[in-house]
């Protein structure tokens, strides 16, 4: 099931700037774009998205308002498009996955699309349908001369390691050749979460999760080992908690 998104900025550029990163992803159907926050509050209604990409300040409504106006439950996940760093606040309070700087930069970009990805079996109104079966059962991680397969059963976190990664597993750590990017998209969102541009964690491991003032958080994991998890993830994080509890009661 592909994620629908609308795309809402008064720059033409900078809409065909998402377009076209969007087109190089699988897994997104844009279904609409808008250059002003009144046709985009229509637009939004009539057309359902479940993502939107939405510049901040626009002619007529900003994209706060166009968020606001909009009844909790027919709002969709929110990427904000900002000039100026300043609205995080505002992001969160609207439960909007990520706030991006523009010019928006790849990596960010591919960080909030993960993060919808993630998100997206756990939104409501039909948005609820688990997502397929990932194909990866185990990673493949070369030892020497040997190859290992580490199963993805067994895997408790990845955290990057500049163009590499590393698994824990069973106390145990393997590097893999392949960026945390695509790791992320080869693994059940119901099971495994980014914690931080550089985390990975599998959500069973999960023992505590503690606020700090800056709206980031530490987690405590299983195993002892403590985490940072970054406020932009925090939102996505929260909601699959909720849901994997809601499965084990």
């Amino acid at each position: 099931m592909n994620i629908r998104v609308v795309v809402v900025d008064d720059e033409p550029l900078a809409r065909l700037a998402v377009k076209l990163r969007l087109a190089r992803r699988s897994g997104f159907e844009l279904v609409g774009e808008f250059a002003d926050g009144d046709s985009a509050y229509e637009g939004i209604a009539a057309l359902r998205p479940d993502l939107v990409f939405v510049d901040v300040a626009m002619p007529g409504k900003t994209g706060l308002e166009v968020l606001a106006a909009l009844p909790p439950a027919q709002r969709p996940m929110a990427i904000l498009l900002t000039a100026y760093d300043g609205f995080a606040l505002q992001a969160f309070e609207l439960a909007a996955l990520d706030y991006l700087l523009k010019p928006v930069d790849d990596d960010r970009l591919d960080e909030a699309l993960d993060r919808a990805q993630q998100a997206f079996p756990y939104r409501g109104q039909g948005r609820s349908a688990p997502p397929a079966a990932p194909t990866t059962r185990s990673f493949s991680v070369r030892v020497g001369t040997r190859t290992v397969l580490v199963p993805v059963a067994e895997v408790e976190r990845i955290e990057a390691d500049g163009d590499y990664a590393t698994l824990h597993a069973n106390g145990k750590t393997w590097l893999v050749r392949e960026r945390l990017h695509k790791l992320a998209t080869q693994l059940d969102p119901r099971q495994f979460h980014r914690v931080h541009r550089s985390t990975i964690v599998r959500l069973d491991m999960i023992a505590e999760l503690r606020s700090l003032t800056n709206r980031d958080a530490l987690l405590r994991l299983r195993d002892g080992s403590v985490l940072r998890a970054s406020r932009s993830y925090m939102p996505a994080l929260a909601e699959a908690l909720q849901h994997l509890n809601k499965q084990s009661a």
